[in-house]
């Protein structure tokens, strides 16, 4: 198994702790958590993406 799928839980994890720990609905927590998880792949993607680009051909 590679460990860049550990990546997944471990960034859905860091979003719903850091989100519990700025509101105190759990409705608003889930939304900002879920928020936060979407934004956190979206730009490691991109990281990703871009290390892809600067290794090709290497």
């Amino acid at each position: 198994m590679s460990v860049t799928w550990y990546l997944l839980p471990l960034s859905a994890v860091v979003s719903l702790v850091y989100s519990a720990s700025r509101y105190e609905l759990p409705e608003r927590i889930l939304s900002r958590a879920f928020s936060l998880f979407v934004q956190i792949i979206f730009f490691m993607a991109i990281v990703l993406a871009v290390l892809y680009l600067l290794s090709f051909k290497l």
